[in-house]
């Protein structure tokens, strides 16, 4: 469904093509609007079904209501946003979009990781998000949410394999990757199956210097022949 022509008129309304992203910008006028009618519908939400849960209980105490709001300052991509949070009197209510304890939409976290991803250092993320999205985000909040992902990547390299897939392919790729400050281009051995339904998973990704017949042999036996009892890293640098 595509934006009405007129409402967005009426948004750029003595406005310049600068003033859509930026700190005050159009951008995050409408993530500030959208999510407080989020919350806000969720809030309702919330107060119905404790209202059913109540009558069903046969409880004979004041219903859950509204009790005002409480602002919270939640980075988003366009900057930093104070979000006006709804609060009941039971206290009880934890919205979906933005979680009590939260102070970042996901989306957010996910761009930190890309970046670290290609190779950038913490530093470097720091300034690249300082200058892109206004927003000051330390060295220890980028470790952070990295080391927060770098359970889930440890739990995949060691995760058990199927004992049989019907196709692999196999590839090489050459990329740049940074170590220890430098940068050196190596090859990216890619072993990718296909399961009996259709879907794809990558079994490994290997990082050698050169690409060879030797290595690619390396790939096949500790894909073919792990260790008994134990479980071989799938990413192997």
């Amino acid at each position: 469904m595509s934006i009405d022509k007129d409402l967005l008129d009426r948004l750029m309304e003595g406005r310049s093509p600068g003033d859509l992203f930026g700190k005050d910008g159009v951008l995050s006028e409408l993530t500030k609007a959208l999510a407080e009618r989020a919350l806000s519908t969720e809030m309702d939400v919330h107060i119905d079904e404790e209202r059913a849960e109540e009558a069903c209980g046969g409880r004979n105490q004041a219903p859950n209501r509204r009790n005002g709001s409480s602002q919270k300052t939640v980075t988003s991509d366009s900057g930093k946003v104070v979000l006006d949070i709804p609060r009941d009197r039971n206290g009880t209510f934890d919205p979906l979009l933005i979680a009590k304890y939260q102070r970042r939409f996901p989306e957010f976290d996910r761009k930190i990781v890309s970046m670290y991803a290609r190779g950038m250092t913490t530093r470097e993320i720091q300034g690249h998000i300082e200058e892109i999205y206004g927003v000051e985000a330390s060295p220890s909040l980028i470790s952070a949410i990295i080391d927060a992902v770098m359970e889930e990547v440890t739990a995949w390299q060691n995760r058990p394999l199927e004992p049989s897939y019907p196709i692999v392919f196999m590839d090489a790729i050459r990329v740049n990757i940074r170590s220890d400050g430098a940068v050196s281009n190596k090859a990216v051995f890619v072993a990718l199956a296909v399961l009996p339904d259709g879907t794809r998973d990558v079994l490994g990704l290997w990082f050698q210097a050169n690409e060879g017949a030797k290595f690619w042999a390396k790939v096949l036996n500790d894909l073919r022949n792990p260790i008994v009892g134990e479980t071989i890293p799938r990413i192997v640098s």
